[in-house]
């Protein structure tokens, strides 16, 4: 998965698409970023693109919409609602520390949420266990507890999109 980002647009993309191709490093434009799975995309703040990967862009819009908060939200509401759930103001790694979490009850958080366990190390909900990441996969299954509250680092919207139906892709990694 690869991101774009450029002013509130933040979403992500396949690798590739239509034979396209774009400078990594072009001045003045998009800014490309590689992320692991959707999981790891989504707790950054982002959604799937709308032109190369148009079906999740339609699953995720449509999960949100079930979730009664937005009624059928178009892109650019999308983008609007991730940022004020993503990040508080500020620049560079000032903000980068300053990321926007919350709290939630371990049992009702869905596939592909990510928490941050008490170190702030993030944590991949699955089915029944959790898992370290690192940046080759998903590591260290362990049996995911009951009960209790836990930090959570993907934003609600997300959250809530998964839990109405939204699959993220995940790396093969996570199915150990």
């Amino acid at each position: 998965m690869a991101r774009h980002h450029r002013g509130d647009l933040w979403i992500t993309c396949v690798t590739e698409y239509r034979n396209w191709r774009h400078q990594v490093d072009a001045p003045g434009t998009w800014t490309p970023i590689f992320f692991l799975d959707d999981a790891v995309a989504l707790a950054a703040g982002h959604r799937p693109c709308g032109l190369c990967r148009r079906p999740e862009y339609h699953a995720y819009r449509e999960a949100v919409t079930r979730t009664g908060a937005e009624s059928s939200p178009d892109a650019a509401r999308l983008n609007r609602l991730l940022a004020t759930e993503r990040l508080r103001r500020g620049r560079g790694l000032d903000r980068a520390a300053d990321r926007i979490t919350w709290t939630a009850t371990l049992e009702v958080l869905p596939r592909g949420t990510i928490i941050l366990d008490p170190g702030r190390k993030p944590l991949l909900v699955i089915d029944d266990r959790l898992m370290s990441f690192t940046f080759s996969g998903w590591v260290d299954p362990r049996p995911r507890p009951h009960g209790g509250s836990v930090e959570v680092l993907t934003p609600p919207t997300s959250v809530a999109a998964m839990r109405h139906g939204f699959e993220p892709v995940l790396h093969p990694s996570a199915t150990v």
